[in-house]
């Protein structure tokens, strides 16, 4: 990163305490009330007025340039909350302090970044036109989501651009990734459940076998994506439950199964869910057995803007130099950033952590970042979002 740092000592000190209080001090989804209140506190402290909550636990504050003209809108979003793991990195000195919960996923820097970038725009307010909306955003990871509450709410109205950002230990420390098109895939589930006829074991004829019907159903509906689907959707169909029978000599009259759907594209998202259904319940009718399936929609996948993307890896380069710029991830998991790439043309960014002793993987128990990767990140974010907001 360039030496011309935007952030001052006292601004780079309050990203590090915030994500270090949020680290130790880790709260799960939809009840992330102390960590609020922590961000509002630092806001207040910096003189950051009207800062506002939404989906109970979220805040969120605009930034507005006094600069001369219209200007344009940009939202920053950094998620909050934190995972249901208990943390197994006694080498930290700010390790999580309630056991069974950790920020396992990386929210702790997410937020700290928002929180950066909030201060750093405060400063610039009378070298900018426009309005910067900085997201501290609760609930990522389990549902009632807060990005459905985004778009509920109608809080991206008027927004230009969106740019989002996740930590990635795939990504060695000073790397940075982003493509155009599909950044993460969508995430719905679903839930089929099977009913039969019950007998005695010894005498099948007599009912109708909810697990032998089932089994068919798991067997046909993994031949969607290889069949149905273009290889290069990367789509998944994956049955993670099932529960079903009472005893090794009844004939089981019952089964019900949950499962994920994924996909990079509406319309393949659409298709599957539609098939998961019919095959249901065409291999119900088939065995003489009944089935009823429940969508529940997710996560739509997030979506790069093209020209948002090629103007990122400029500024990579820009900034740091070609070895800064990683060739990209592929769409895997999934972020309710979707629901902003929804509304507004978006950019969702990869930060790298990779280093000796940090390597270990997203949801897991030893899981760490360093602090080193905090700041000029933060940096990153806003030297890209000046550019959004300067370009014609």
């Amino acid at each position: 990163m360039r030496d011309n740092q935007i952030l001052s000592t006292a601004e780079s000190e309050a990203v590090i305490e915030l994500r270090h209080a949020m680290h130790r001090r880790p709260e799960l989804s939809n009840r992330e009330t102390e960590t609020q209140r922590l961000i509002m506190s630092v806001l207040d402290r910096f003189g950051i007025p009207n800062a506002r909550t939404f989906h109970g636990t979220g805040v969120y504050v605009d930034i507005i340039g006094r600069a001369h003209g219209k200007g344009k809108a940009i939202a920053v979003r950094g998620d909050i909350d934190a995972l249901p793991i208990h943390e197994e990195r006694d080498d930290l000195p700010f390790r999580s302090e309630v056991p069974g919960v950790m920020h396992a996923c990386g929210h702790d820097l997410h937020g700290s970044i928002a929180l950066g970038t909030a201060l750093a725009f405060h400063k610039l307010r009378d070298n900018f036109a426009g309005r910067v909306r900085v997201f501290f955003h609760p609930a990522e990871e389990a549902e009632p989501v807060g990005g459905r509450s985004i778009k509920k709410e109608d809080l991206l109205n008027g927004i230009d651009h969106a740019v989002g950002f996740h930590v990635s230990p795939d990504l060695p420390v000073g790397t940075f990734a982003a493509q155009p098109g599909a950044a993460t895939k969508s995430a719905d589930q679903f839930t089929a459940t099977i009913v039969g006829k019950s007998s005695h074991g010894a005498m099948p004829y007599r009912g109708v076998d909810a697990i032998s019907v089932a089994a068919a159903f798991i067997n046909e509906v993994q031949k969607l994506v290889s069949r149905e689907v273009p290889s290069d959707d990367g789509s998944v169909v994956t049955i993670g439950t099932i529960r079903g029978g009472e005893a090794a000599n009844i004939i089981c009259r019952s089964v019900v199964m949950e499962g994920t759907i994924r996909s990079k594209r509406p319309e393949i998202r659409r298709m599957l869910s539609r098939r998961v259904c019919e095959i249901a319940d065409g291999i119900a009718t088939l065995h003489r057995a009944s089935a009823a399936c429940i969508i529940t929609e997710g996560e739509p996948p997030v979506m790069n803007d093209l020209d948002m993307a090629t103007r990122f890896q400029n500024v990579v380069i820009e900034n740091f130099g070609a070895d800064g710029l990683h060739p990209g991830l592929p769409a895997e998991g999934s972020d309710d950033f979707g629901y902003y790439s929804e509304e507004a043309p978006s950019l969702y960014f990869w930060f790298g952590s990779r280093e000796e002793g940090k390597q270990s993987g997203l949801h897991t128990p030893t899981f760490a970042v360093s602090d080193n990767v905090l700041i000029p990140t933060t940096e990153l974010t806003i030297r890209y979002c000046l550019d959004l907001l300067n370009r014609h």
